[in-house]
C-alpha cells in the first residue's frame, strides 16, 4: 500500500538564475520538490524560473534554461542560484527588487554565492551564512561583518542559505520536512522527506552543521598528527604567516626534522608548502573579488605586492593580474542604496 501523507498548503518557490549558475545546484535544490510533488499526490510546491531579461541563461557547465520570464516579486520563496562570478549580476534593479520583497516577507534563499545578493541588499544581519567553502575567504574579505560558517547549509525564519552542490538536496529536505500541513496543521514531518530521499538513492540526510570539506587527514593523504597539527595552522594563518619555528615547535620537533617531514610525505619542504596555500588563496581572491593587488598581498602574508607578483609567476606561470581580466565588466564592490 502507497504511503498517505496529509493535505499540505502550497507554497512557490523562485528561483532567480544568475548567469554563470551552478546547474548542479539549482537542479539539486529544484528537483526535491518534484519528487515530494509526486509522492504527495498532489502540487505541494510551485516553482517559477526568473533571470534579469526574462531571456535563458546559460550555466557554468555552458546548459542554457529557459525561464518563465523576468523576476516576479510574488514568490513565496525566492532562490538565488549564481556560481563563479556573482558580481556580474548585480544590478541596482534587483537589489531594490529584493529588498521590496523581503519587506513583505518573502523568504529568501541563496545557494554558493548567491548569498552576494543578499549581503548587497542589506537582507543578512546578524543571522550566520554558508556558502562553498571555495569561494568563502573572497567573501570574508568583502564582507567582514557577516558572519560566515562552513556548514552544509544554514536555515533561519526569513533566510536561508547553501554551500551548493549535493548539499542543496540536504537544505530542500530539511525544508520539505517544516513544510506546514493545511490549516495550520503540524510540520509535515520525517515520513515524506524519507520517501523523497530515497528517490534520489541519498541514503543519509545530512545535518545542517556538518562540515563541507573532507577532515584534513583525507585531504592531504596522510594520518601523521604532527603534520595535520602544522597543516591546519598554515591554513588558519594565512595573512600572518607563522615562522617555521614556531611551526615545528607546535609539532614537537625541530625545523629539521620538520623539513624531513614535508619532504617525505609531500616532496617540498614546509616553506614551499605553506607558500603554497597562500598563493591559492590570493588566486581565490583574485578571481573572486575586486581586490586591489597590494590588499591581496597583505591578506595572504606577503610583504609587497611585487613578493607576491614574483611567487605567483612562478606558481602559476602568469603574474596575479591576468585573474583580473574577467573582473572588467564587474558591479562595484558595493551595490549603491536604492
Amino acid at each position: 500500500m502507497a504511503t498517505q501523507f496529509a493535505p499540505i498548503q502550497q507554497e512557490t518557490y523562485g528561483f532567480y538564475l544568475v548567469p554563470g549558475f551552478s546547474a548542479m545546484g539549482f537542479v539539486a535544490a529544484m528537483e526535491p520538490l518534484r519528487v515530494a510533488n509526486r509522492l504527495a499526490r498532489r502540487p505541494v510546491f510551485a516553482w517559477r524560473l526568473f533571470s534579469a531579461d526574462g531571456l535563458p541563461v546559460e550555466a557554468s557547465c555552458g546548459l542554457k534554461v529557459a525561464v518563465d520570464g523576468p523576476l516576479d516579486e510574488s514568490a513565496h520563496v525566492l532562490i538565488i542560484c549564481a556560481g563563479f562570478e556573482p558580481r556580474r549580476g548585480i544590478t541596482r534593479p534587483l537589489i531594490a527588487a529584493l529588498r521590496r520583497m523581503a519587506r513583505r516577507g518573502t523568504a529568501m534563499g541563496a545557494l554558493d554565492t548567491g548569498v552576494y545578493f543578499l549581503a548587497e541588499a542589506g537582507l543578512i544581519g546578524d543571522q550566520p551564512v554558508t556558502l562553498h567553502w571555495e569561494a568563502a575567504p573572497a567573501f570574508r574579505e568583502d564582507y567582514p561583518a557577516v558572519q560566515v560558517t562552513d556548514a552544509l547549509f544554514t536555515l533561519g525564519d526569513r533566510l536561508f542559505t547553501c554551500a551548493g552542490g549535493t548539499a542543496a538536496i540536504d537544505m530542500m529536505l530539511e525544508r520539505i520536512a517544516g513544510q506546514r500541513a493545511c490549516a495550520g496543521g503540524p510540520a509535515l514531518g520525517p515520513a515524506l522527506v524519507r520517501a523523497v530521499s530515497e528517490q534520489f538513492i541519498h541514503t543519509r540526510i545530512r545535518p545542517h552543521e556538518e562540515h563541507q570539506r573532507a577532515d584534513l587527514g583525507s585531504r592531504i593523504g596522510t594520518r601523521d598528527p604532527r603534520l595535520l597539527a602544522v597543516i591546519a595552522r598554515m591554513e588558519t594563518h594565512i595573512e600572518n604567516p607563522w615562522p617555521l619555528e614556531k611551526l615545528a615547535a607546535l609539532a614537537g620537533v625541530t625545523r629539521r626534522q620538520l623539513e624531513r617531514l614535508f619532504v617525505a610525505q609531500f616532496g617540498i619542504g614546509p616553506a614551499a608548502y605553506y607558500r603554497n596555500i597562500r598563493l591559492d588563496r590570493a588566486r581565490a581572491l583574485l578571481g573572486e573579488t575586486g581586490l586591489p593587488l597590494i590588499e591581496v598581498a597583505v591578506a595572504t602574508g606577503f610583504s609587497s605586492k611585487s613578493a607576491m607578483a614574483r611567487a605567483y609567476a612562478s606558481r602559476f606561470g602568469h603574474p596575479p593580474g591576468t585573474e583580473r581580466g574577467r573582473w572588467t565588466a564587474a558591479a562595484p564592490r558595493r551595490a549603491p542604496a536604492a
